[in-house]
């Protein structure tokens, strides 16, 4: 564990699930992990007891990607975890692959209906759509605006047309809308949305206050900070801001509520975890001051201030979208001024820096 990890604590301990089972982790609530492809290696996925129109069963939340792995380890979790009743509705915290990647084949394994928020259905929607969605030439064009230069990295993220739908190769046809504050029953027990930006168009937590429980998505992790990045999609946005906003409505809810993070493992210390995420990004915002008064920096530039490991494609296509969110954090600000060199790369400076230009 590291330090901030020790201020928290973890009620179940080093307990994780075996693949295609669950861990019960609060009356009706299963714990599912899976594994992933990628640096972040896993997601958690959760059942909840359920009944809807006079049927029993379960509800899912998130998903995994689409891949056969997965399918086989959801297939073992029906055949040992269900109590022989079916799935009744799939729910989606956002639409990013690792969550509504097999939505699709659950709804239509199940003849169940997705829960989602409507932005995050409709940008899923237009992201199976291939090479006119994410990835591809918009995308290279759009790092190599903010710097990004290597010729062989620009030439593989603008042959990355099919990321998504590899990933999310369709989503059903229809869902049922999910609203912040909205509150619905869940096996006799309520619970209410609560929605969060930065991270995905419009995330959904979920927080029953019967059982002290938030199943938080990707909105608030233990281990690790959120990724908040800015995307060709909306190339002005201000993810930073619009995340630390989000996560400080958690504030309304217990201190000792159980976390169900997407990623890591079940915790409580919310409002410790919540500071801790502040102070990473104060801390995060001030190496991108410091670097921006030393002279003018591109997203390109900023990514050795934030990130000081190897990465490989998957992940600098993360480390730069987030780059460009702390700057544009400290840009709205007026922090910064932001400038469009000759070479075609947008730089960002300090006032003091620009003015003694």
């Amino acid at each position: 564990m590291n330090d901030l990890e020790l201020q928290l604590h973890y009620p179940l301990g080093d307990a994780l699930p075996e693949s295609g089972r669950c861990l019960e982790v609060a009356p009706g609530v299963k714990w599912i992990r899976m594994g992933l492809p990628f640096a972040l290696n896993h997601i958690n996925l959760w059942l909840l007891r359920d009944d809807m129109d006079g049927r029993a069963g379960w509800s899912i939340v998130d998903c995994c990607i689409h891949k056969d792995e997965a399918k086989a380890q959801w297939e073992s979790v029906f055949a040992n975890e269900l109590d022989g009743l079916p799935v009744l509705r799939v729910i989606v915290t956002h639409m990013h692959p690792d969550h509504i990647g097999l939505a699709h084949w659950l709804c239509q394994r199940w003849n169940a209906p997705l829960w989602i928020s409507a932005l995050d259905y409709q940008v899923a929607k237009w992201g199976c759509l291939g090479p006119t969605a994410f990835g591809g030439e918009r995308a290279a064009d759009f790092f190599a605006l903010h710097g990004l230069n290597d010729p062989e990295t620009i030439r593989q993220i603008r042959a990355r047309t099919n990321y998504f739908p590899s990933l999310v190769p369709s989503v059903p046809e229809d869902y049922h809308r999910l609203l912040d504050g909205k509150v619905f029953d869940i096996g006799g027990r309520s619970w209410r949305c609560i929605s969060g930006y930065g991270h995905a168009p419009e995330h959904m937590a979920l927080y029953c206050d019967g059982l002290n429980v938030l199943i938080g998505g990707d909105m608030m992790l233990p281990r690790i900070s959120t990724n908040v990045s800015v995307y060709e999609q909306e190339p002005e946005a201000n993810s930073l801001v619009l995340f630390l906003n989000s996560i400080d409505k958690f504030k309304s809810l217990p201190e000792d509520t159980l976390v169900l993070p997407s990623h890591g493992k079940p915790f409580t210390g919310l409002h410790t975890r919540i500071q801790q995420l502040h102070e990473h990004h104060r801390d995060r915002l001030a190496e991108v001051m410091d670097a921006c008064s030393a002279r003018p920096s591109s997203a390109a530039d900023i990514i050795p201030v934030l990130f000081k490991r190897p990465m490989d494609l998957h992940q600098i296509t993360f480390a730069i979208g987030e780059s460009i969110a702390h700057l544009h954090a400290l840009w709205f600000d007026k922090q910064l001024v932001r400038s469009l060199g000759p070479d075609g790369v947008l730089r960002f400076a300090s006032l003091g820096l620009a003015a003694s230009a």
